[in-house]
């Protein structure tokens, strides 16, 4: 089996519940889709970043690997574009007994399931319409299996979280909406929080609309955060 990689390296995170922890981020390389505010650029070819063979990925992963990190996070692009190939460098990192951690969009409930048994921490990511990660008329599609993600993470007891990137684009009835969807399902309530991000140096949405969002957040769930993200203040990568 191959891998394609576009870096491994270690640093802090800056976006969600584990914000701050030092991390070995595995981004790997590939996403067809098209979030306006994306700022993993270079990954989202399919044919970017570099191709290995899986023993020589998993040794690079080892190599890097610092004392007192907290978790592994596999990211991109969307790692669930090789859905296989994190599955079995997410079971190596298990190996090392640090935690794994998914940073995906959730796109795919059957990929999604194939690797979630590697996992130990997941962050459900669900997009907003005008996010443009999905023309608008599949976004109805691309809810239902972040939804369904959501369900089999919570059913296989993994650390959940939900995280919803805003913009100055976001309506807000769109976005009642959508937690009012989200949390109609009962396995969101017992997700660890739900994360507010605005979205950095395009479109940001000023602070009454937030403050408008995180109230509407907080009818559904006692921990709720607007985080911005936070690698980008201190000029981590």
């Amino acid at each position: 089996m191959k891998v394609r990689l576009t870096e491994i390296f270690t640093s802090i995170e800056g976006e969600g519940i584990f914000c701050g922890t030092k991390t070995l981020f595995v981004r790997l390389a590939g996403c067809p889709y098209g979030c306006f505010y994306c700022d993993t650029q270079d990954s989202l070819p399919l044919d970017s970043g570099t191709e290995f063979e899986m023993d020589k990925a998993c040794s690079m992963m080892e190599k890097e690997l610092q004392p007192g990190t907290y978790k592994i996070n596999f990211t991109g692009g969307d790692p669930l574009i090789q859905h296989e190939a994190v599955a079995k460098m997410a079971e190596f990192a298990q190996s090392k007994n640090v935690p794994t951690y998914l940073e995906s969009s959730c796109f795919d409930a059957e990929r999604f399931s194939h690797v979630l048994p590697f996992i130990d921490i997941v962050k459900i990511e669900f997009k907003t319409v005008e996010s443009g990660f999905v023309p608008p008329e599949q976004h109805p599609k691309l809810f239902a299996q972040a939804l369904e993600c959501l369900t089999r993470s919570i059913s296989a007891s993994k650390k959940t979280y939900v995280k919803i990137v805003v913009s100055s684009k976001t309506n807000l009835a769109d976005f009642e909406s959508m937690l009012a969807d989200i949390f109609a399902n009962k396995a969101a309530l017992k997700i660890l929080g739900l994360i507010i991000q605005p979205t950095h140096g395009i479109a940001e949405p000023k602070l009454p609309l937030l403050m408008q969002m995180y109230d509407a957040a907080a009818k559904y769930h006692s921990t709720i955060r607007v985080m911005p993200q936070m690698h980008k203040v201190i000029g981590a990568p």
